[in-house]
């Protein structure tokens, strides 16, 4: 894929974020994908192309009166939109459509039209983590966390301050679900979940959902909307066992999603090429993952790094600038609300700017390190 070949040309979330009782999931993708038809100009008509995780893209395409020649239904967590971007970009390219809607929406929170949540007691999950008592991502993220914090001597302390700091950016944005600011103490003496882990170290419980448009850069200049390259994709997958990685203090599809956005970018993953990144974190511990595999800082620097107050606001590395699943949303798939937030940022919008920002990387997670994607975004015209 060409960098700078294909743009966002709309995008919006959902009017409104956080508890959503009257909207059921497939109205919550209707709500988002019509307010960024909305943004772009656009009608159901324009769209050729439909893709979505959570909700089938056969089901939306007719909810919305799409009648796609593309339509990918990848669903492999929280990063499954970055993925999406990835796939549609590709799709552009290749002439198999003109216009992609890309849609998220869940009713995380409120529960109402989602599909109940379980585990398949015949998939490897089920057989060979679920006998053993884990409940959740609380309780299975801790199994690679505790290793890190014992190799590299992190501590409650540190993990603590990427909550307190990212509570700083939330404060900022009108939107974000929590704004006011708290303390390491607030964060070490909240609630234990399971060790690490207490309760400000954990993502939000919310309603809500976003959409995208993409198109070729070229047709990019006739919409009203300012245009949002793609530089770099990338895209991997290690396993759905959080119990099997090959490292618990990286992940494998980190280091291969990140890195083939940078090549294909080609940029560095440096504060002097990046003006903005996102990272994933429906806990704590992720953006310390992942500011160390994508390659911005050597193994075991991170925590110290965002402990410095290098990525809070007026720091070298603006990170999760809309507050992130820690305070700003987090619906159970969170991918799509840091690509929103790269899309504002790179527009001039977001309410928490960061100034001359021209390349936003954003990057995602899926399940337990099970998979990942790597967006790079840019506001300059090839």
């Amino acid at each position: 894929m060409r960098r700078n070949a294909v743009a966002v040309v709309g995008a919006a979330e959902t009017t409104d974020l956080g508890v959503i009782p009257n909207l059921s999931q497939i109205g919550l993708h209707a709500d988002a994908a019509l307010n960024a038809m909305a943004d772009c100009g656009l009608r159901p008509k324009d769209i050729d192309g439909i893709a979505t995780a959570g909700q089938t893209p056969v089901e939306l395409a007719q909810y919305l009166g799409i009648t796609p020649t593309w339509i990918d239904g990848t669903a492999v967590g929280g990063c499954s939109f970055m993925i999406h971007v990835r796939h549609a970009a590709a799709a552009i390219e290749a002439g198999l459509a003109k216009t992609i809607l890309i849609t998220h929406g869940e009713s995380g929170k409120s529960r109402i039209g989602n599909p109940m949540r379980r585990v398949d007691p015949q998939s490897l999950n089920g057989q060979f983590e679920q006998p053993f008592g884990p409940m959740g991502p609380p309780s299975m993220f801790t199994i690679p966390v505790m290793r890190y914090m014992k190799t590299y001597g992190v501590t409650e302390e540190q993990i603590a301050q990427v909550s307190v700091i990212q509570r700083e950016w939330a404060a900022k944005n009108p939107r974000a679900t929590f704004k006011t600011p708290i303390t390491t103490d607030d964060v070490l003496n909240s609630r234990m979940i399971a060790w690490p882990f207490r309760l400000l170290m954990c993502c939000l419980v919310t309603d809500g959902g976003g959409a995208l448009i993409l198109t070729s850069a070229e047709r990019a200049k006739d919409f009203k909307t300012r245009p949002v390259y793609i530089l770099g994709t990338g895209e991997s997958a290690e396993t759905p066992m959080v119990s099997q990685m090959e490292d618990f203090t990286s992940s494998r599809a980190f280091r291969v999603a990140g890195p083939t956005a940078f090549q294909q970018a080609g940029i560095s993953p440096t504060v002097k090429d990046v003006d903005h990144l996102m990272i994933y974190d429906a806990f704590a511990h992720l953006p310390i993952y992942g500011l160390e595999d994508l390659g911005f800082l050597p193994r075991g620097e991170a925590a110290a790094f965002i402990a410095g107050r290098n990525t809070a606001p007026g720091g070298i590395l603006p990170l999760n600038t809309n507050g992130g699943g820690l305070s700003y949303m987090h619906s159970g798939m969170y991918g799509m609300y840091a690509l929103q937030e790269s899309v504002r940022q790179m527009r001039g919008t977001a309410a928490a700017q960061v100034p001359n920002a021209k390349i936003s990387v954003c990057h995602g997670v899926g399940g337990m390190f099970a998979a990942s994607g790597t967006i790079i975004f840019s506001n300059e015209a090839p």
